[in-house]
């Protein structure tokens, strides 16, 4: 196969976790190969073509690293291409579990070249939280980390087993924090509009329970220890806690939890049938300071398009998730103008942290890593249309709610993809 000519981006403003250049200057990215070569200032396009490059002109929007998707539960390209994601770290909940290698080594396989598949290891067999899996076969084959799927393990000693053998493997352990024995088959955080529904309901302290236990176990195994999302208050004052005390934790958060209340609910709206459920408004307002003050490392989009066999049923027999690919980008950027957060942090939130935490060399626009690169108009608006998303089904609670921000056109390792 012919090599692709070298790559110029011209015009842009390049964002980093560091900073973003000023629209005065704009900056150039030289890509080689499927490799970033490095930057400089603004050059005479012409010079670039006549040698035989590639160019595109960014026109004075963002120039940031394709997104890195740290837990989504599909690999659903156009969606993907469409949020300005590359790289999707896959949860072991599929059809098998991901609990052996040759399906790890699979799914590692599946979305190349145009988008890179991370898959999560199944903690335990069938994801039973019984007996363990074999992560280091799995690590073998392409596993990032080792993932608890969308249950909690109950048993403490089966927990600190895993902990104790991914720190062995200097694996992640991804959890999903909810105290089983307190949320059973709640569909919604015990309060007022649960009661009005007439909703299963947990308290939201089911959260704290498992983070407190999970840190605990954390602190004695030395593992890295991420909580893929923590939505209350109390939750993430104990992750903030931890922290100081210099237990090896992150924790991350989808934009549901920052922009919607249970009150989203109200009308039995399956779209807001979710895991973690929403929460209260406290919670959610917990969650945005825990933004700003760097408490959140992570923003996914959780991606699990639902069609209407499992969306059009009554509220408690709705399967949760939503369709989050398409708007993960625009609704965090969302924050930023709201000033609750810097266009830098959008950068580590969505790019550079979920790379760090899966200990792949991306989410940066440096010199030597893949050329993933995502060319974003920030102020573009548009209206998110359920019947009209690239998704492969359109269940999202952000149905014709007015967005600005969008992704007009993304690279993955040197080719433009999507779009």
């Amino acid at each position: 196969m012919k090599p692709a000519p070298p790559l110029t981006i011209t015009n842009g403003r390049l964002l980093c976790t560091d900073g973003i250049s000023d629209a005065a200057s704009p900056v150039v990215l030289l890509c080689q190969g499927d490799r970033i070569v490095g930057t400089s200032r603004q050059i005479d396009s012409g010079e670039t073509s006549a040698a035989g490059h590639r160019v595109f002109d960014a026109r004075g929007m963002v120039v940031m690293p394709g997104i890195v998707d740290l837990g989504v539960f599909e690999i659903d390209k156009p969606a993907f291409h469409f949020g300005g994601i590359t790289r999707a770290a896959l949860m072991p909940d599929q059809a098998p579990p991901l609990d052996y290698p040759a399906r790890v080594r699979f799914a590692a396989a599946f979305g190349k070249p145009d988008l890179w598949v991370h898959p999560l290891a199944a903690a335990t067999r069938g994801l039973a939280g019984t007996q363990l899996a074999e992560m280091a076969l799995m690590k073998e084959a392409g596993a990032r980390a080792v993932a608890t799927g969308r249950s909690w393990i109950a048993d403490s000693g089966v927990m600190l087993r895993v902990m104790q053998y991914a720190a062995m493997l200097d694996l992640p352990v991804i959890t999903h924090a909810e105290d089983t024995g307190l949320a059973g088959d709640a569909v919604a955080t015990a309060g007022e509009i649960a009661t009005r529904l007439g909703l299963p309901a947990a308290p939201a302290e089911a959260e704290a329970l498992a983070i407190a236990r999970d840190l605990m176990l954390a602190a004695m195994s030395g593992v890295h220890l991420h909580i893929r999302q923590v939505t209350t208050r109390a939750g993430l004052d104990l992750v903030r806690k931890a922290k100081a005390g210099g237990t090896r934790v992150t924790c991350g958060v989808t934009p549901a939890h920052f922009m919607l209340s249970d009150i989203a609910m109200a009308d039995f709206r399956t779209f807001a049938r979710l895991s973690p459920p929403l929460r209260s408004e406290e919670d959610r307002q917990a969650v945005r300071e825990a933004l700003a003050d760097g408490t959140i490392d992570v923003i996914a989009s959780g991606h699990d398009p639902r069609g209407p066999e499992d969306k059009r049923l009554p509220f408690a027999d709705a399967a949760p998730g939503m369709a989050g690919a398409e708007t993960l980008l625009p609704l965090t950027l969302a924050l930023v103008r709201d000033g609750l957060i810097g266009l830098p942090r959008v950068c580590a939130l969505l790019c550079t942290n979920p790379a760090t935490i899966l200990g792949i060399a991306a989410g940066v626009l440096e010199k030597g890593y893949e050329a993933d690169v995502a060319i974003v108009d920030v102020d573009r608006p548009w209206i998110v249309d359920s019947d009209r998303m690239q998704a492969q089904a359109g269940n999202t609670p952000f149905d014709r709610q007015p967005l600005q921000g969008r992704t007009a056109a993304l690279f993955k390792g040197g080719m433009q993809v999507g779009q």
